[in-house]
């Protein structure tokens, strides 16, 4: 019998939970800002978010968005406002129930004034003034720059305490 090679699983890795999340952006005062929301309980409770969630059967990233912005704000969204900014891989090998794959979108275009709901209240944030040591800890490594136009292909590694980021990589596009 022929011994496994070094690094090998004995099963293969199932496929990670889809997610999406969506940032909404506003001109306010001569500068523009973002809709975030605290989380009211769940994963991430207490912090502040993106708005968005998972995936249902049979629905694609772009659709969960649509849906996820509504149902949490009030806010309506079209599909094809929606510019895709990336996608993020959550790893937390101390609770691997949490891991996940996040695609991440921002529009300029919406309908409606966010309301609380039971997921999350929603507020408005300046750009300079996100409030980044109120969120996950990967946010700070990348949000900014998304917000600003860029694009994120990347990996974070989340360590024993399920809140600190203790290893991240880039993927080659």
């Amino acid at each position: 019998m022929a011994e496994p090679m070094a690094g090998a699983t004995a099963e293969p890795r199932m496929p990670l939970p889809q997610v999406c999340v969506c940032y909404l952006l506003r001109e306010a005062g001569g500068r523009t800002e973002v809709l975030l929301g605290r989380k009211k309980h769940g994963l991430g409770q207490g912090y502040f978010v993106g708005l968005g969630g998972k995936l249902e059967p049979g629905e694609s990233a772009v659709e969960a968005a649509v849906r996820e912005v509504h149902e949490e704000s009030g806010v309506r969204v079209e599909a094809h406002d929606l510019d895709p900014r990336g996608r993020l891989t959550y790893l937390f090998p101390h609770r691997e129930a949490w891991s996940q794959e996040s695609s991440v979108f921002v529009t300029r275009r919406f309908v409606g004034e966010p309301a609380p709901s039971d997921e999350l209240d929603p507020e408005w944030f300046p750009l300079d003034a996100v409030p980044l040591t109120e969120m996950w800890d990967d946010a700070r490594r990348w949000l900014p720059a998304v917000l600003a136009g860029g694009r994120v292909r990347r990996t974070y590694v989340f360590g024993e305490d399920l809140a600190t980021v203790v290893h991240e990589r880039d993927h080659v596009a």
